[in-house]
């Protein structure tokens, strides 16, 4: 049915109005609004858009058969009434719509307002979603769910214009449901601050009373089961908890409570055997009970076989006073928990909030700052829970004690019958006759029911409604889930997989679904300019596979009203309890969302946002019900932990892709040239972290080869970078063909010199290096080999067998004054020489030696390549999970063909030289190097000239023919050849530079007696 007040109004611009009135009138003529309104507003207008709203619509749909009898309006009545009191004779309107968005009650500052206003705005019954009123305080306070603000022009519809209103939703304390709106309205210029203020008391006090009302209950299925059971024959006599205190530790109590709550929640008669931890096992019995105003509710007893019987069930050994309880609004407790020895005792008839039993007492009300009775202690927060009282009692909070019953007596004024004396229940049935225990129902049984010798004793462990038993046990799950969430997400500093973490978590505890959305920026590590421009879908996970969801990998494009981009404009997580009803959520790609709506029926969208920071998005789906704002305020919550842990792995990844592309940097970037080793090698880096291993390949005079293969002790950016530093010293040592021993020593002083450029300590300064060199010549087949610290290398024969090299450890680089020592091996043509860093062989989850015995059975097959061996010794010898960087340098060597080689021996007298010379021609014009014949003439005249003038015998000549060809002369002098510029008058000193315009190169290799002097010749330029 519906009703219209009056003709409706033309649209057009709201004139003296309060809000953003051209914010407004752009948005209905399809102009897009970037600012001058607020968000929350846009997209109430968007929304209200998409689902075909007119602004100049005045009908409201309007509903005969709303409850006028129901919680909300029962607990609002008195309420209302003082507001209506505190704004007598001003403009200000009252109203209360219930969860739809329908208007139950009204109420006006000023009475006559009642007959100036057109019926929508006076008559309950008006509809004010924003499904059908557009945004509007009512309907917009649902949507968000959370305190609302409406002026004037932000109104959707054209007659509210000038009008502006506050709404708030109230909820029920105990399940956290939404049950009603109450809002204020008031003409455009009646701001008040003090409008905000009595808005929030008021849901208070509508809350409070919501809460009398369930809590009504638990306090009248507590007097029925204390007026049927105690001192009677029947079952329900037995023990209290204290009595069985030294049986029962804290933690088996708690266990039974738990449990007990789940038989609540379950709201079926039955038993369930519950096994302790000492292995002790007792029976817990479910128990319907009703009151005799119609209240059903369950009550768990306890089986305690070979307990003592005979005592009355509510027969205390103490009658101190129990503390102060809470009354809580926001939020309910599972449980009144008693302490030990103690049960409720009724002080009397009680009135209840919602009319539940007999006449007043002196304590029926519930209004803010009364007094509460013991029943109305007990029906403030939940199901009743005999035994300990642990965390329960806050003595600030408002409200009176809950009275022991004295030892051996229960009064009749407490409700509770005396040990042995008849006492009638309310419903008129005497509650005290032996043989007639309390029916399922309430009522007794025949009165040939077994008597108290054929049962064994029963405590009571917990009594409540069914529905209270169940928000206990989602509060509690709740709780585990939290906890469950701390150990289980960022585990791993890997974004991606801590995404993964979070959705596992939240599925099947929270939600059945869950689909988490990054920015591409985010998966770098790096912070997204733009995230809603790169999102893409990063975790889908749920209960099932199969779903129509856009799968993992794929870019998401979020349209202006889904919840998903309102998350992200407001910050905070957007609930959607029934998705066939979200219009910005189906508007986003209606046929996408038509299929989806067959498999979910609810969602909470949740921004990850950490430390400023968008992150990303993440979407909780269910299926078999819909989400609460208990619900929605734990999305938050887990979404708030996983963004930290996303934040804390997006920063590691950043800042280890830094140093993982400084050290790739740093590292070679490609194999020089040369013919005495055929080279592979591996870099992989650690799990954790990046750090300083390092290998090279260095070309040598003479056809020979340098290898090196290093580790900076650390991790991290400093690693990294003394990596550097000491690989181009290294290599620079190295091409001065200093032997091996010597370049380690060079590059110890290296090390002891950085370590003492922070003198004070401060820095983080460098811990030690380790570093394995080997010189390998391919004319005689030898390597020359040193390492410092470092793991010896492995040597693989032609014929496949595998041997570690005996050579002098030496000291780590820094340490410095100690010697290292060189080892001479010989290495045939097609041995591999294998060099690695601890990483590849120390773990500490493996022996060294086990994991060399593997090395060496992946390294024992011949003719293999290096890139092959490569491989198989990261696949089977490499941890799964490297906590240190590996560095893997395998080369096959091979041996120069000795019809490359020519070698001359010498004495001091230059009447040989000539005799040489001719030689050397003839073994070069031999194999089609005439076009090198000149160059290498002229070499070798002076090369040998001034070994004649400056050197000592013996003198050798020899050239290798190669890639290059290479002239070498050496004599048994340390005097070493200088390059200068000779004057003009000078009459010699023109030769080394006559030398060095005709070669590639040239230079000085020393000996452990004499020396040689090289020049190399480019066979192409020549």
């Amino acid at each position: 049915m519906v009703r219209s007040g009056k003709e409706p109004k033309p649209a057009g611009r709201a004139t003296d109005g309060t809000g953003p009135a051209s914010p407004r009138e752009r948005f209905l003529q399809g102009e897009p609004v970037a600012e001058g309104v607020r968000a929350l507003i846009l997209n109430s207008w968007q929304r209200s858009r998409s689902l075909g709203l007119s602004p100049d619509t005045f009908d409201l749909p309007y509903r005969e058969d709303f409850d006028t009898g129901g919680r909300i309006v029962r607990a609002a009545v008195p309420v209302l009434d003082r507001l209506q009191a505190t704004f007598a004779g001003s403009q200000v309107n009252i109203s209360v719509a219930d969860a739809n968005g329908t208007v139950l009650l009204r109420r006006f500052g000023d009475p006559s307002m009642a007959r100036s206003l057109p019926a929508i705005q006076v008559v309950p019954g008006f509809v004010f979603a924003e499904q059908v009123a557009g945004t509007n305080g009512i309907g917009l306070a649902l949507a968000e769910r959370q305190l609302i603000r409406v002026y004037g022009a932000e109104h959707f519809a054209e007659r509210s214009q000038q009008s502006a209103c506050v709404a708030l939703p109230v909820r029920d304390p105990l399940s956290g449901r939404i049950e009603g709106v109450l809002c204020l309205g008031y003409p455009r210029g009646f701001e008040r601050p003090v409008l905000g203020v009595a808005i929030r008391r008021a849901a208070e006090g509508i809350e409070r009373r919501l809460l009398a009302q369930s809590s009504a209950h638990e306090g009248a299925l507590l007097r029925t089961y204390l007026a049927a059971g105690a001192g009677t024959g029947g079952p329900h006599r037995g023990v209290a908890m204290e009595a069985l205190a030294t049986e029962f530790r804290s933690r088996d109590e708690a266990i039974l409570r738990e449990k007990a709550a789940e038989l609540i929640s379950g709201a079926q008669r039955g038993a369930v055997e519950v096994t302790l931890p000492n292995g002790r096992r007792v029976t817990l019995v479910s128990r319907p009970v009703t009151s005799s105003s119609g209240v059903r509710g369950i009550a768990i007893e306890a089986v305690l076989p070979g307990a003592p019987v005979g005592q009355p069930l509510a027969a205390p050994h103490q009658t101190d006073q129990l503390p102060t309880l809470t009354v809580p609004l926001s939020a309910a407790r599972p449980a009144i928990i008693l302490p030990t020895g103690h049960l409720a005792a009724v002080p009397g008839p009680v009135i209840t909030a919602d009319g539940d039993a007999g006449p007043a007492g002196p304590h029926a009300t519930t209004e803010p700052g009364t007094t509460l009775s013991a029943a109305d202690d007990a029906r403030a927060v939940g199901p009743v829970a005999a035994g300990s009282g642990r965390g329960s009692a806050e003595p600030d909070a408002p409200g009176g004690h809950l009275r022991a019953a004295e030892p051996g007596t229960v009064g009749r004024s407490q409700g509770v019958a005396e040990p042995g004396a008849a006492r009638t229940a309310r419903g008129g049935q005497n509650a005290s006759e032996p043989d007639t225990p309390l029916a399922a129902d309430g009522g007794r049984g025949p009165a040939d029911e077994p008597s108290e010798a054929a049962f064994p004793a029963r405590a009571l462990v917990m009594l409540g409604e069914p529905h209270v038993g169940a928000y206990a046990l989602a509060a509690r799950r709740r709780l585990e889930l939290l906890s469950e969430a701390s150990t289980r997400i960022g585990t791993t500093l890997d974004v991606r997989r801590t995404a993964e973490e979070l959705a596992e978590t939240a599925v099947p505890g929270l939600a059945d679904f869950v689909t988490i959305d990054l920015p591409d920026a985010v998966l770098r590590g790096e912070e997204s300019a733009d995230p809603l421009a790169d999102l893409r879908r990063t975790v889908l996970h749920g209960i099932r596979e199969g779903l129509p969801f856009t799968a993992s990998g794929e870019r998401i494009d979020f349209g202006p009203t889904t919840p998903q981009l309102r998350c992200l404009t407001s910050g905070e997580a957007v609930l959607e309890p029934d998705l066939k009803a979200a219009a910005g959520w189906l508007a986003q790609d209606p046929e996408h969302t038509a299929h989806l709506l067959a498999h979910v029926q609810s969602l909470i969208a949740v921004p990850l946002l950490a430390r400023g920071v968008v992150l990303g998005i993440a979407s909780f789906y269910r299926f078999g019900g819909s989400f609460g704002d208990d619900d929605r305020s734990l999305a938050q919550e887990l979404a708030s932990r996983a963004a930290l842990s996303i934040d804390n792995a997006r920063r590691y990844t950043h800042e280890r892709g830094m140093v993982l592309a400084l050290q790739r940097r740093l590292l070679p970037h490609g194999l020089p040239d040369q013919d005495a080793v055929e080279v592979a090698h591996r870099y992989l880096p650690a799990e954790s972290d990046v750090g300083g291993d390092w290998y090279d390949v260095i070309p040598l005079s003479g056809s020979r080869v340098g290898l090196l293969v290093g580790d900076v002790v650390g991790h991290g950016m400093l690693s990294a970078a003394t990596m550097g530093r000491l690989r181009t010293a290294a290599r620079s040592f190295a091409e001065l063909d200093f032997p091996p021993d010597e370049v380690l020593t060079h590059l110890d002083n290296l090390v002891g010199r950085l370590d003492r450029e922070d003198p004070d300590g401060k820095g983080p300064g460098v811990i030690g290096a380790t570093c394995l060199y080997a010189i390998y010549d391919p004319t005689t087949q030898r390597c020359l080999m040193a390492r410092a610290g470092h793991p010896p290398p492995a040597l693989v024969h032609p014929d496949g067998t595998v041997t570690y090299p005996e050579l002098p450890a030496g000291p780590p680089l820094g340490l410095g004054g100690l010697p290292f020592d060189a080892a001479e091996v010989d290495l045939p043509a097609g041995s591999q020489l294998v060099m690695y860093t601890d990483g590849l062989i120390e773990d500490r989850h493996r022996d060294v030696d086990v994991v060399l015995e593997q090395l060496r059975e992946a390294l024992a097959r011949p003719r293999r390549a290096p890139e092959e061996t490569c491989r198989a010794v990261l696949d089977t010898v490499a941890p799964a999970h490297p906590h240190d960087d590996i560095a893997l340098l395998v080369a096959r060597v091979h041996a120069m063909d000795p019809d490359r080689i020519a070698d001359w021996e010498m004495s001091a007298d230059p009447a040989l030289v000539g005799e040489v010379r001719a030689s050397a021609m003839r073994w070069l014009s031999d194999r089609g190097l005439d076009e090198a014949a000149f160059a290498a003439e002229l070499i070798l005249s002076e090369l040998m000239t001034n070994a004649i003038r400056h050197g000592a015998e013996p003198i050798r000549v020899r050239l290798l023919y190669g890639r290059t060809l290479i002239c070498e002369v050496s004599d048994a002098s340390n005097t070493a050849p200088h390059l200068r510029r000779a004057a003009s008058t000078d009459e010699g000193g023109r030769g080394l530079f006559l030398v060095a315009q005709l070669s590639q190169s040239w230079g000085t290799r020393y000996l452990p007696e004499g020396k040689v002097i090289w020049a190399e010749c480019d066979l192409d330029a020549a």
